[in-house]
Parts: C-alpha cells; structure tokens; sequence
C-alpha cells in the first residue's frame, strides 16, 4: 500500500476503536452506529448527511493522535444529529442559527452522560453556557433552542462564542443539493468512488458499516430513534440511566402528534341540512323519466341528509393565572376557525362559551356565525385566579335542566390540568385539551374524560 492507503486504513481503524467506545459504554446505540457508511473525503473535516459518515482521513488520525476522547465524541455528536433527525432541514431555516442550536442540544445529551471516554476536556467549556440554556428550557432540544435564538437573536460574538464551544463537526452536506453530492462523489448506491475505500476501513468495521444501506431517510431514521427509546427504556435501562436528557429528548421527538382538526370533529352531532342524499339516489330511473316523459324524472331526489356537524357545543376556558392569555386566544380562535367551516357547522348553533377559573367568570351563548365573529372580535379574558374544573360542570348540569340544550354531544376544557375534577362523569363526552412546552408533562385526568395533550405549534 502507498502513503494514502496507509493513511485511509488506519483511519479506518481509527473509527473502529470510537465506534466500538460508543458501544461498550452505551450499548442501546448499536442500531445507530450500523446504519451510517464511511467515506473518506478531502473536502471536509467531519460529518454526516444520514447516509454516509464523510471524514478527512488526515485530520481524523491527527486529532485521534492529540485527544482520542474528542475525537469519540465527535464521532458520537454526528451520529446524535442524525438520531434526531437534525440534518432533515426546513428550505426556510436560518441555517447558522438551527447549525448552532442542534450542537447545543447534542453536546447537552453529552454532558450529561458524565462518561469519561467523552469528556474530551470540554466540560468547563460548556458548563456555563448550558446553565443558562437549562435555566430557560426544562428541556434542551434543538426546535426549542432555535425558538429561543429566533425569539431574542444572539448577537455576533455570541455567536461565535456558542460555535466555538459547541461545534464538533461539520453541516455542510444537510443543505447541499443532491446534485453537488454527486458531484463531490457523494452518492447513493451506486457510489463508485468509496467503494475501494471501505474496504480499507479495518476488518471488523468491514463487517457491521460496509453492510448497511448507502441510502438512509428520515423514516429510517426515525425507526431507528424509537428503537433506541424502546431500548433505553427496557433492556438497556441501566445505561439509559447515565442519559436521562437524551431519553427525555427522544421522548419529545417521538411522541404523537395529534391533529386537533380532526379530535374536534369527533365531537359532532347528527343533524339534517338541505343537501341531497347520494346515497339513496337512483340515477337509473331518475334518467330513464326523463328520456321517456320529456324532462319529468320518475322519482325526485332527497333534500334532506343526516350529516354529522357540530350543533350544540361547551367550550371552557381555564383563566387562572398559571394559563397564557395569548394561549388560550390562539386555541379559540383555532376551534372557531375548525367549527366556522362549511361541513362543520349549522347555520343556526347552540355554542356556550365558559370562562372560570375557581368560579364562573364569563358565560356566553353563541347561535349563529355572526354572533361567533362578534365574540371573537371582542373576546376579553377574566379570573386569573386559582383553577377549579366543578364550576363548569355544575352550570352545564343546570343548563341541562333547564332545557337549553337538546342534544349536548360534548365539552372541550382547555387548561393546563392543575385543578379540581368532578367526582361523577356527566352525560356527554368532556374533552381535556393541555398545551405544554414540556413535552414529558403527563396531567392527570379524570378515566371518563378525553385527555389531548398539544405543543403550541399543534394549536
């Protein structure tokens, strides 16, 4: 072998020896490991597009040589990128700020695993910076700390401050066109150019590395990361237990995202409007009349339908102090928008709107769209005091006695769950809506009730 051989295989070896660290201290990241093929660049130090770990030979087995634990954990800070999915970017994203942010919340995973092969003498570094990034988030994750960048910027030198304390490798190839990968010899299956490469990657890498797919989506990845939850939880709890943030991370990634559109609509009721019943329609001898009468159809069709649209409707609003006002504006005017549409809502409605915190602040009852506009366009908030659930329930048992409704199909609550629940379940289906920026944030409800947890962009 020349001098490039040489060096290209004992890279390879190089990333043997990290990947093997990563497994033996954390073994819950072999599905990870196995998925990423190597290919030895000259145009990069360090990275990853989620399909092929590009490096710099030269740089790898220098920086190797002068701090191996560094170079395991940048090893293992651009596998955590591609574990959560962070080189899957929006076309719209400030792209230093979201560079920035995804190093924050994988060097946070680091740090807090407290393993010595990863320490890498970076821990004064980042101690301080973290703190004030914990102080703000309960959790640190990249979509909440560019929410953070983007909602008060850095400025330049802090910037460049959080860059040189947080990156470890490179992000280049997450906003490159498929075209340029090609050109740089980055491509998918029928990639030519690293094939002999691989092969010079160590005999046991060889194995595991140069088997696994070229090509690797987000869905792959995303399999991948809710392997690695499953197996935190369960098999590889004990060494779960030295990355708690980094579970706590994957649970926010992975949890359920729900689509309030469609939950609202599961609270509507049958009710008949003007429209003709496809279903009970016979084409054949309505045509068949016309053809042999001269325009007069055999049968006329139905006017009427059963459609299912929301008609009489609760909607209580939790105004204690603990719950955003401008939360709670975004979720009335999401539910009114939801509910205004055509195949959602009677031209004639039973809607009560109820505000309370440990009593009844506001209760309005809307009966048609332009009485809606009106709320909407006027809507004040009252109470901001404790929170109390009975309230409501108690004025809608009345308002059940008192005939004010004839077919109450259910009650939305929206709050954030700390309160007092009835003891009884109530004749209609009832509805608990939480938004939270705690995505591990689990309230307590009631077994009869429906529980809807949202994050503020599910609103």
């Amino acid at each position: 072998m020349d001098r490039d051989e040489i060096i290209i295989h004992l890279s390879g070896q190089v990333l043997n020896n990290c990947r093997n660290t990563i497994i033996l201290n954390l073994r819950f990241m072999d599905s990870a490991l196995s998925r990423l093929k190597p290919l030895p660049v000259d145009f990069m130090k360090f990275g990853s597009d989620g399909r092929h770990l590009v490096y710099y030979p030269n740089f790898l087995l220098k920086s190797y040589v002068d701090n191996n634990a560094l170079t395991v954990r940048r090893y293992f800070h651009t596998l955590l990128h591609c574990v959560f999915r962070h080189n899957f970017v929006r076309l719209d994203i400030d792209r230093r700020l979201w560079d920035i942010a995804c190093d924050v919340a994988v060097e946070s995973m680091i740090y807090g695993m407290s393993l010595p092969q990863l320490e890498a003498g970076r821990s004064n570094l980042l101690m301080r910076e973290l703190w004030h990034f914990e102080s703000e988030l309960n959790i640190i994750t990249a979509e909440k700390v560019y929410k953070l960048f983007r909602d008060d910027p850095p400025d330049e030198q802090q910037l460049s401050e959080l860059e040189d304390n947080f990156s470890l490798d490179d992000h280049r190839l997450w906003y490159m066109p498929p075209n340029e990968k090609e050109q740089l010899g980055i491509g998918g299956n029928n990639n030519e150019n690293s094939s002999d490469d691989e092969q010079m990657l160590g005999d046991k890498q060889g194995s595991s590395t140069t088997e696994a797919p070229a090509l690797c989506s987000e869905a792959d990845w995303a399999v991948i990361s809710r392997r690695i939850q499953v197996d935190m939880e369960t098999v590889s709890k004990t060494q779960g237990d030295k990355a708690d943030s980094m579970l706590q991370s994957l649970k926010a990634l992975n949890r359920e995202k729900y689509d309030y559109t469609s939950f609202l609509k599961k609270f509507a009721v049958m009710g008949e409007a003007m429209q003709v019943n496809d279903d009970e329609f016979d084409y054949i001898y309505y045509t068949y009349g016309l053809k042999l009468y001269n325009n007069m159809p055999l049968i006329e069709p139905l006017e009427y339908k059963d459609v299912k649209r929301i008609r009489e409707f609760v909607i209580a609003i939790d105004t204690s102090g603990s719950v955003s006002g401008d939360l709670v504006q975004t979720f009335l005017n999401k539910t009114y928008n939801i509910m205004k549409q055509t195949e959602s809502f009677f031209r004639k409605i039973n809607v009560h709107i109820i505000q309370c915190d440990t009593e009844i602040q506001e209760h309005v009852m809307i009966t048609s769209q332009e009485e809606f506009d009106n709320y909407i366009a006027r809507m004040a908030l009252h109470g901001f005091g404790g929170t109390d659930f009975r309230p409501v329930f108690l004025l809608v048992d009345k308002l059940l006695e008192q005939k004010k409704f004839t077919n109450l199909k259910g009650l939305i609550y929206f709050t954030d769950g700390y309160g007092d629940f009835p003891e009884r379940k109530p004749p209609y289906e009832t509805a608990f809506v939480f938004v939270e920026e705690d995505e591990t944030y689990v309230p307590q409800v009631p077994p009869w009730a429906i529980k809807l947890v949202l994050m503020e962009d599910e609103i």
